[in-house]
């Protein structure tokens, strides 16, 4: 360094290290801004378990067109969010989806829409997302 002020090399690893961590805080940030933002619903408990809510819409509107292969639920049957809802609930406390799922197929509890052949957990909170959607 000479004594006038920094050098060349200073600045430029200076630089380069406050340009890192200027595209590593956009990084985190942007997605959070920009990221698809779904209104609030009494059922985000459970959505948020989904991986990909508008898959799960695109899901539970076929199932709902279809309405074949699911237990009904309740006396509403699929129409019945809050009876559906705590169906999902009761099926989900204390354990992931993944565990579920993993418990829907040893029990070969599944349900075909449209040709794709699922655990009966998945397809009852995706008919839950389309409902709240």
């Amino acid at each position: 360094m000479s004594g006038k002020g920094y050098s060349r090399r200073a600045v430029a690893i200076g630089g380069g290290i406050a340009a890192a961590l200027g595209i590593t805080a956009l990084g985190v940030t942007v997605p959070r801004l920009l990221g698809h933002r779904y209104r609030q619903s009494a059922y985000d408990d459970l959505f948020a378990q989904l991986q990909d809510r508008d898959a799960a819409v695109r899901v539970g509107r076929a199932t709902l067109n279809q309405r074949h292969g699911l237990p009904p639920l309740g006396t509403g049957g699929l129409q019945d969010s809050k009876a559906l809802a705590r169906a999902l609930r009761q099926r989900l406390e204390r354990r992931t989806l993944h565990e579920v799922t993993d418990s829907d197929l040893a029990q070969n509890s599944l349900a075909e829409v449209q040709g794709w052949v699922m655990p009966v957990t998945v397809v009852l909170l995706s008919v839950l997302a389309a409902d709240e959607s």
